[in-house]
């Protein structure tokens, strides 16, 4: 049974125990909208209009803001201890936060010290609207369960909530190794490496051990890093969660919190029969709490989170919250030959630096990312088919700016969580109207303003209206200034693999030697 809110943030049945306001804004000052409105090809599936006179428009949107909002969107890297491994002392007091009507600051909520001085000096302030309808429950150990995309804030949800818990419930010392307390389970390798960091910066002022295992790293590492000490809590992917089950390096009879996280694209991988030998070495749900969350709520999904909670309480984020304010959306009706040089102008013309390009296919992003390195763009790219260790390698280049265009498909849209991506580029529309709003996503974090550009050609231009219905508002479509389509110039190198066979001019015959004794 689930105890639902509806959208002005009132409790159906039973009434709340804790009193809920309505649903916090953005700190962030909104996104300044260069660009002059549009038409959009959206009505009623209609098809694009006939091309016009060209006007000028500059396809690079907004630089991002150097003011963050001071929200729980997005987590940071935390700060380090001195070089003699202390840490100051700290006084709750340093933690001010003003009072404003419909909005829950974190010292509002019973929070141990703690986590509130790791909250601190992460800069968040106010709740998101999830963590404003969910926290109270989860902190009173209720199970909850929520629909919201990545990017609300649903992360430090159950991760304040687990930590909490630890705190007040100091383990035996006497507990066996590779027995987690708390158990986050997630669907992708991205997705859980994000959660052990974010765990770590709200844990980082307690002794909790924090451990994440996935798929394409060395298995005897992380049997080590399982087994060396007590751990407190685990993120996992599941089929390298039920190696270690298997191998008896892991056991899962101890949990008192169980989280889910993101539900429906484990459904879509074909992991939910993975997820339920998983759930089934736990302990019953009447003796563990439960926290249950996904993008969607399908029937499917609704009958797999009734499954496994007890008397939840449900949690919506409704679709027209689903875009940040802070991310300036713009389509460019083009063909499919204009594309890489509208592409290759937006990025070098504007002086792009830390830019995501998603495409449809795999075969399309190693094009495209040929294409880059072919013509001087230091790019990389990220797809289901690139090993574990080079995929670690890529992201951790483009964070440190190594790497200035990453080109991805759909299974980076979910879970990649990276500070200061400027731009995100629909080189294809999206099949799903929520693969866009998960692609967008990756840009306009933590306050910062974010730009979305997507190309739409006859091949995909007929996905606009379905994505305008479910992100709630029109998309702003314009043609291209005739000089973002110029040919870009010719390829330095051709590269293939690890060669690179440059174009030189030959020696003239006759010629190699001379000057020589």
């Amino acid at each position: 049974m689930f105890h639902k809110i509806n959208r002005d943030g009132k409790e159906t049945q039973p009434p709340p125990s804790v009193p809920l306001p309505q649903h916090p804004e953005a700190v962030s000052q909104p996104a300044r909208n260069t660009s002059r409105s549009a038409p959009s090809p959206g009505n009623g599936g209609e098809s694009p209009p006939r091309r016009p006179r060209r006007r000028k428009r500059s396809p690079a949107g907004n630089k991002r803001s150097s003011e963050p909002s001071a929200r729980a969107d997005s987590i940071p890297v935390q700060k380090e201890p001195d070089a003699a491994g202390h840490l100051e002392p700290w006084d709750p007091d340093q933690y001010q936060v003003p009072v404003e009507e419909g909005k829950i600051r974190f010292h509002d909520l019973d929070i141990p010290p703690e986590i509130l001085r790791a909250v601190s000096d992460l800069g968040f302030m106010y709740c998101t609207p999830i963590q404003a309808e969910l926290l109270p429950k989860a902190l009173q150990g209720r199970d909850v369960a929520g629909r919201a995309q990545t990017g609300t804030g649903k992360t430090a949800v159950f991760l304040i909530s687990i930590i909490s818990h630890l705190i007040r419930k100091p383990a035996s010392e006497s507990r066996r190794k590779g027995r987690p307390r708390a158990f986050i389970l997630a669907p992708t390798r991205e997705l859980v490496l994000q959660i052990e960091r974010d765990a770590k910066a709200l844990a980082r002022y307690t002794p909790l051990n924090i451990v994440s295992v996935f798929g394409g790293m060395d298995y005897e590492k992380q049997k080590q890093m399982l087994k060396g000490k007590a751990v407190d809590i685990v993120a996992a992917t599941p089929g390298r969660l039920l190696d270690f089950e298997r191998h008896g390096d892991i056991g899962l009879d101890r949990v008192e919190i169980l989280v889910i996280d993101e539900a429906d694209r484990m459904l879509d991988m074909g992991f939910i029969p993975d997820v339920q030998k998983i759930i089934g070495s736990t302990p019953p749900k009447t003796r563990r709490q439960t926290m249950f969350f996904s993008a969607t709520l399908t029937p499917q999904i609704m009958n797999y989170a009734e499954r496994w909670t007890r008397d939840s309480f449900l949690a919506e984020i409704e679709s027209e919250q689903m875009t940040a304010e802070t991310i300036n959306q713009l389509v460019y009706i083009t063909t499919m030959e204009e594309k890489f040089p509208l592409l290759y102008n937006l990025i070098t013309g504007e002086d792009l630096e830390r830019v995501i390009v998603f495409t449809n296919r795999r075969d399309q992003a190693r094009r495209l990312t040929e294409q880059f390195t072919d013509h001087g763009i230091n790019s990389a790219l990220l797809s289901g088919e690139v090993e574990q260790k080079k995929r670690v390698k890529t992201l951790e280049g483009f964070r440190n700016g190594n790497i200035r265009v990453l080109v991805a498909t759909d299974v980076a849209a979910r879970g990649l969580h990276i500070d200061g991506v400027s731009h995100v580029i629909n080189y294809n529309l999206p099949l799903d109207p929520e693969d866009y709003v998960h692609r967008i996503g990756r840009t306009g974090r933590a306050g910062l303003h974010g730009t979305s550009v997507s190309f739409a050609s006859e091949d995909d231009s007929f996905q606009i209206p379905g994505i305008e219905k479910f992100i709630g508002r029109r998309l702003p479509c314009v043609y291209p200034e005739e000089e973002w389509l110029k040919a870009p110039p010719p390829p330095r190198a051709i590269h293939r693999g690890r060669q690179a066979v440059v174009h030189r001019k030959p020696h003239r015959r006759g010629t190699a030697n001379r000057g020589r004794g």
